[in-house]
């Protein structure tokens, strides 16, 4: 991997894994599937978005989100064909293919760079280009400095001198969607779960979470899943969909329950229990945080 970093001192906080530059991969493949047990979700293959591809468990229904909302983005966006394999960065496959159902249809880029925080912000910053929300389009460098997109798409770019960041005019004005790519690959060099964490607002009460959540450990390594999807039953019991990112770079995806399978890919998760397991990684304790829509 070959990211290049802002400052020293953030080598070591700014992605999933200990470094991203580091071919240390710490991989929490925790997840086994047990073939023994059948999931009583019956998969729509042909469906071709979250919420038409998943079908909640008996006696649960979905909750809906408002339609200019971040949730309903994400529960209704492109699905790749059931069975899609997850692709590195490089077009490559990874070697842990078992513990997906889905995987989103959106570019990695080719370049190691959209790993988990950044797939949480590339989702985040096509939710607002699409709705022409420019002015809201802006993250943290895990420094703390703020980058937006009305300043790159002018022109102005992000110089490091040492531990400092400058930012002046050095290019010509492109608002181009190529030039938002570029934009998000600068923003995936530099930001990650600590800045996302910083970004974010707690959530400590279970009827509160909902599609656009995040579950997130910040630091080294860290890591970080989006909620992608809630139903719940007539007693308010609440069952939720999850999609992440990974190291190295690749393709987004939607996460199968191994723990679980009655209800794979749904997951019973709970704000207050000591630690939360995903298909491969453990949230410990369980950090759940909320955007502002």
């Amino acid at each position: 991997m070959r990211k290049t970093l802002l400052l020293l001192a953030l080598v070591t906080i700014l992605s999933c894994n200990r470094d991203k530059n580091s071919s240390d991969i710490k991989v929490f493949n925790i997840g086994i599937k047990n073939s023994d047990s059948e999931s009583l979700i019956e998969i729509n293959k042909q469906g071709n978005t979250i919420k038409e591809r998943f079908p909640t468990p008996q006696g649960y229904d979905w909750v809906e989100e408002q339609p200019d909302s971040f949730g309903y983005f994400i529960e209704n966006f492109k699905l790749k064909p059931y069975g899609s394999p997850i692709l590195k960065y490089d077009g490559n496959p990874i070697a842990t293919q078992h513990l997906h159902e889905a995987v989103f249809d959106i570019d990695t880029g080719n370049k190691d760079l959209q790993q988990c925080a950044d797939a949480v912000i590339r989702l985040r910053a096509e939710y607002w280009y699409k709705a022409k929300r420019f002015d809201d389009i802006k993250f943290h460098f895990t420094n703390g400095d703020l980058v937006t997109w009305n300043d790159y798409k002018n022109g102005v770019r992000a110089f490091v001198n040492g531990n400092s960041v400058t930012f002046r005019k050095a290019a010509d004005a492109d608002d181009s969607y190529q030039s938002f790519r570029n934009y998000l690959d600068l923003i995936f060099n530099y930001a990650g779960t600590i800045s996302l964490n910083q970004e974010t607002k707690p959530v400590t009460k279970n009827s509160n979470l909902k599609t656009g959540n995040i579950l997130i450990t910040p630091g080294s390594p860290g890591h970080v899943v989006l909620i992608t999807g809630v139903c719940k039953n007539k007693d308010g019991k609440r069952l939720f969909l999850l999609a992440e990112g990974f190291t190295p770079a690749q393709s987004i995806h939607l996460i199968s329950n191994p723990f679980d399978q009655h209800i794979s890919p749904w997951y019973d998760l709970d704000v207050d229990a000591p630690e939360v397991k995903t298909a491969r990684y453990l949230f410990n304790p369980p950090n759940f945080r909320s955007f502002d829509n």
